[in-house]
């Protein structure tokens, strides 16, 4: 019985994910507006009428700072130049608690320096994350980290969402995909 336990504790993470995620490759991707840090509005569907968009939903702040997270943001950052070579701009969700979340942003972003094309938004009380059917809904999580691609017709191209910390979708990934549109 224990060994059953054990089992689903591993796996259940990865049932919920594959059940509760609301959009996949091939679908519309579901339009939102969240602010920056700044508070200036960023709307999905603006961005990529102009040019295909990257979403990278991170965990944001589920009590402290993800250090996979911010590995991740860093080596986007540090492939600006491939990125804007593919046309793409990079919208990155950092989702929360809305009572704490605009300070723990602050805290997190103020490690990089955005590029141009490059947003960082929240997502206070999960408003885009469970549109997105992402909330990983357990003690000190937040979000599945989840990548998408989008078009410049709304369509989901590329999809990776993770059941882990681990397994995101790196910027190779992305710009191989980028280089087929």
């Amino acid at each position: 019985m224990k060994r059953i336990a054990a089992i689903l504790l591993v796996c259940l993470p990865i049932f919920v994910s594959s059940q509760s995620v609301k959009v996949k490759t091939g679908e519309q991707a579901i339009d939102f507006s969240l602010n920056q840090v700044d508070g200036k509005q960023v709307q999905l569907s603006k961005l990529y009428a102009e040019k295909p968009v990257v979403l990278i939903v991170l965990r944001g702040w589920p009590e402290y700072q993800c250090p996979v997270c911010t590995r991740q943001v860093g080596e986007f950052i540090a492939e600006a130049d491939q990125l804007e070579a593919n046309n793409a701009t990079v919208l990155f969700v950092y989702p929360g608690p809305s009572e704490i979340l605009q300070e723990k942003a602050k805290e997190f972003a103020s490690d990089f320096t955005f590029p141009d094309g490059f947003y960082f938004t929240l997502d206070p009380n999960y408003s885009m994350v469970n549109k997105y059917g992402l909330r990983w809904n357990a003690p000190k999580e937040t979000a599945y980290p989840s990548a998408f691609v989008i078009d410049t017709n709304g369509e989901i191209v590329f999809s990776k969402v993770s059941s882990s910390h681990g397994g995101r979708a790196d910027v190779e990934e992305v710009v191989t995909t980028l280089k087929d549109l």
